[in-house]
């Protein structure tokens, strides 16, 4: 699974650091980032949530093939 970040939609509300601290966390422009390539099996299930919660969408999980 692969996880991104939308920065044309974040508008740096943290819940996706909140609830996937381990993925995700603010860069120097104040916006989220994910901080791993690739997300390990024990974040995945904090990543859908992520993903869910983000409120404009800017959240994007990437399952893999």
């Amino acid at each position: 699974m692969k996880a991104k970040v939308d920065k044309n939609k974040c508008i740096g509300c943290g819940a996706c650091t909140s609830i996937a601290s381990n993925v995700f966390d603010f860069g120097d422009d104040g916006l989220a980032e994910a901080k791993v390539e690739e997300v390990k099996a024990e974040d995945q299930e904090a990543v859908k949530d992520a993903e869910e919660s983000c409120p404009t969408g800017a959240v994007q999980v990437e399952e893999n093939k």
